[in-house]
């Protein structure tokens, strides 16, 4: 049974729970698992946990919801974060939505395994969502426990401020508590389940929904409450675009499909693959959400993907994921076509991500190679070829892009033997005679085009250095850390954190983490690819 404190300072943030308040809710109390209609959402308790203990938090995520370090690290934060207490204004819920998985509609997913605890107004009026990820099982639990494991947990912590603080619009994590119990997990879904720890993480954003949570009431014809969870979420969410109307929908599916271009630019500017791109996992915010089994480029690949249950049809794939997030958006805008009646409209207003996605993935590549703007007759080639040269050679993307900044592109004679040294350094493969051949003749047309660019050294570099990190959370790093956390020791947790916060700083005493994978990390679990498994 949940405990209430009588006096905590969790117990004075401001909880305004207005998702619940104004929505259609479920009108069965009981927690079991079933199908649930007419509501957007279900009351639900996190489940008690026998002794919870906190692994890390986020300070920045923290200090915006008006949380002090010294809250932070008290006995009460834990309790609260594990779900063994609930503090004074919270109303928890799980959501209900529906989504296609790769490729194929579900029907209804939910909340599985997230509660949200409510809704909270930050010191600075600003309004975010807190959410508990493995609390325990809701109605949309199917025939799961509702449970996370610390593995999923530590990566989904470390990686959602790892991106916020890359750039990349993204869920934000608060905290990362172990439930001091055992979850019984089949890893590799060969037969042989594992028990493991258990752990929550405390994820933060202005909302949680997903195109998903429209597409339920789609499928299921329920228009009333199709039209109620868009109302709110314009008003709440987009209240820029003006009271709900046909106009302001279209309108607003523009934007969200503008803000979801955006965001995919971002991740393969840095070279983050979803793994798991399903509707029920696209933000209408155009966040990144769900950290399953994501993963970083290392050797560059567009054809990698880092999900087990993807590797046969790749659907997922780096290099797909512009094309799947539009494909996710037509059913974005088949599920809201009630609303608009105008299939050419919506139609229209989807080439805003084609538009959106081209613009800024060409003012993206002109950042990383130190342009001050894309031209396109000279760096539409010149950018193809490159990108087949990083694959031919097995470069690892990462360190190519940042070390690219420091060979002085004006100085050909000089600079073309440098290039080919740091390109041979930065690769998982011996360069053929033929590759450096290739790398040779492209460095001697980017130099070219860096003299027509006109952009001093330094402006360059800058330019550069600020859209290609130094630090990521390599795949390998993130399994360092789990292993030390599954033996109690949270130290490479912190310290990933804290060096995950300047992602473009040089951080001396911390080079180990801006290196090439190891060998032994190749090919082996959670270093490589991953499975749906938490």
């Amino acid at each position: 049974m949940l405990t209430h404190a009588d006096s905590s300072t969790l117990d004075c943030l401001r909880f305004d729970n207005r998702f619940v308040r104004e929505l259609p809710g479920d009108t069965e109390t009981d927690n079991f698992r079933r199908q649930v209609y007419g509501a957007c959402y279900s009351l639900v308790q996190p489940t008690p946990v026998k002794s919870p203990r906190l692994v890390a938090y986020s300070p920045e995520v923290a200090a915006e919801l008006g949380i002090s370090d010294q809250d932070c690290l008290s006995h009460d934060f834990c309790q609260v974060f594990a779900g063994n207490r609930l503090a004074a204004g919270m109303l928890p819920f799980a959501m209900c939505y529906g989504g296609h998985q790769f490729g194929h509609w579900a029907g209804q997913l939910g909340d599985g395994r997230a509660i949200n605890l409510g809704e909270v107004v930050c010191p600075d009026g600003l309004r975010r969502t807190l959410q508990l990820k493995g609390a325990g099982p809701t109605p949309y639990s199917r025939s799961a426990d509702g449970l996370a494991v610390l593995r999923s947990s530590v990566r989904e912590f470390l990686c959602s401020e790892a991106m916020h603080h890359l750039g990349v619009p993204t869920t934000r994590a608060l905290s990362l508590v172990l439930t001091g119990e055992t979850v019984v997990r089949d890893m590799f879904y060969d037969g042989n389940p594992q028990l493991e720890p258990g752990a929550i993480v405390c994820r933060v954003a202005p909302s949680f929904t997903r195109f998903g949570n429209f597409q339920i009431f789609t499928a299921r014809d329920d228009l009333e409450s199709l039209k109620k969870l868009a109302d709110y979420t314009i008003r709440n969410d987009f209240p820029e675009l003006g009271e709900p109307s046909p106009k302001v929908y279209l309108r607003w599916f523009e934007e969200v499909c503008r803000l979801t271009a955006e965001m995919v630019v971002h991740w393969q500017r840095v070279g983050f693959v979803h793994g798991v791109m399903n509707t029920d996992n696209m933000s209408i915010l155009g966040l990144t959400i769900d950290y399953g089994p994501y993963g970083w480029l290392e050797n560059y690949d567009p054809d990698w993907t880092p999900n087990t249950t993807d590797a046969q049809g790749r659907r997922y794939r780096f290099g797909n994921q512009p094309k799947i997030a539009y494909w996710n958006l037509v059913q974005l805008a088949n599920a809201i076509y009630p609303l608009v009646m105008r299939a050419e409209a919506l139609q229209q207003a989807l080439s805003a991500f084609s538009e959106t996605y081209e613009a800024k993935w060409r003012a993206t590549m002109a950042a990383k190679l130190g342009f001050s703007r894309f031209d396109q007759d000279k760096d539409q080639a010149l950018v193809g070829d490159l990108l087949q040269l990083l694959q031919s050679a097995e470069t690892d993307m990462t360190l190519f892009y940042r070390q690219l900044a420091d060979i002085d592109p004006y100085d050909l004679a000089g600079s073309g033997v440098g290039f080919l040294t740091m390109l041979e350094r930065n690769s998982y493969a011996s360069l053929t005679e033929g590759i450096r051949d290739r790398a040779l003749d492209w460095f001697g047309h980017y130099s070219d085009r860096s003299r027509s660019d006109g952009s001093d050294g330094a402006a360059r570099r800058q330019r550069m250095n600020a859209v290609n990190p130094k630090y990521v959370l390599r795949n390998y790093l993130a399994q360092l850390a789990i292993d030390q956390a599954e033996q109690g020791d949270f130290g490479l947790v912190t310290e990933l954190l804290d060096t995950l916060r300047k992602p473009y700083s040089e951080q001396p005493g911390r080079e180990r983490f801006a290196e090439k994978r190891p060998d032994w990390a190749k090919q082996r679990a959670g270093c490589s690819m991953l499975s749906c498994s938490s």
